[in-house]
């Protein structure tokens, strides 16, 4: 079976206890996350073959990223950076049903990517590339290291999947449209929000604004609308999915987690209606747990579904 590749960054997060920001918090639990690494959980755990690549420092927290993808399953090729430290997210609740996620990542390892870090990937055994826009705004090289892996993977054969993933906190949307239209040119499955699609095209609602990504060339265009499910244009026709009800703990992560869903049954063949269905479970799944990539389903959970019987036995 041929597998998902992503690169990326992975950082140490350090989540707050209680509710209230860090100015008033005590303690907090020191985790991991990032976005194509809880992409790259997601599909494991639905025992999809998956392989990320990233950079972290020679320290700690480097250790424990490349150590929690690989107990989840992923194969993880990590170039140690001795001369740049792991990068760092914090994660608090100001307020019940908010979350804030602050960055301490500008000159961390995981910024410095480079395109020969993608020598150390098979581009013949993959099946589907995964990035995201989260890389294209850690630094020049990283922008460069994700267009050389596009073209690497097309000429392996491989679809190319997108992520828009839009963080304000990294740059700006004007700054960011450019780039993230470069990619969308390339790809095959394009993953939005709402709220990105909107940055990126007009439209009045979401069939129409999935619609026009899919001019710009990618066959299967997915923008996730939260709570109200997602649509899709797939091969020029669209879909719907309704999100699974639930009462969620954080959504941090459940685009990476919807996103893991789609490309599991994407490279399984499934049709268009089991790959959005599996997303929208495994996103609902990711919603119950306050870790970014803990709650992901495995593939047996999927038959429980969330919003069923709480108690297992």
């Amino acid at each position: 079976m041929s597998r998902v590749v992503t690169l990326g960054e992975s950082m140490g997060l350090i989540r707050g206890d209680g509710i209230g920001g860090w100015e008033h918090l005590a303690s907090g639990r020191i985790d991991t996350g990032g976005a194509e690494g809880n992409t790259a959980i997601g599909l494991a755990r639905l025992g999809t073959p998956v392989t990320w690549l990233g950079r972290v420092g020679d320290d700690a927290l480097g250790r424990r990223v490349a150590g929690d993808l690989r107990s989840e399953g992923v194969q993880v090729e990590a170039v140690v950076d001795p001369q740049a430290p792991t990068g760092v997210m914090l994660k608090s609740a100001p307020r019940a049903g908010s979350t804030v996620v602050d960055y301490y990542r500008r000159g961390s390892a995981g910024s410095r990517l480079d395109p020969r870090d993608l020598d150390r990937l098979d581009f013949a055994g993959c099946g589907i590339l995964h990035v995201t826009g989260v890389t294209l705004a850690l630094s020049e090289s990283a922008r460069a290291t994700v267009h050389d892996a596009v073209s690497r993977a097309k000429a392996a054969g491989a679809l190319i999947s997108f992520a828009v993933n839009h963080r304000a906190k990294l740059w700006p949307a004007d700054e960011a449209r450019a780039s993230y239209e470069r990619v969308i040119a390339t790809a095959d499955i394009v993953f939005a929000s709402d709220e990105e699609a909107r940055m990126l095209r007009p439209g009045a609602d979401a069939e129409s604004l999935a619609a026009a990504l899919a001019d710009a060339g990618p066959g299967e265009v997915v923008v996730t609308l939260g709570a109200d499910g997602a649509v899709a244009s797939i091969d020029g026709e669209i879909h719907r999915v309704m999100a699974e009800p639930i009462t969620p703990v954080d959504t941090v992560g459940a685009g990476d987690a919807f996103a893991a869903g789609y490309l599991a049954e994407r490279l399984a063949g499934e049709t268009p209606v089991r790959r959005l269905r599996t997303a929208a479970l495994a996103g609902a799944f990711a919603c119950l747990h306050p870790g970014d990539w803990q709650g992901a389903p495995r593939r047996a959970e999927l038959d429980r579904r969330p919003s069923g019987d709480p108690v297992a036995r």
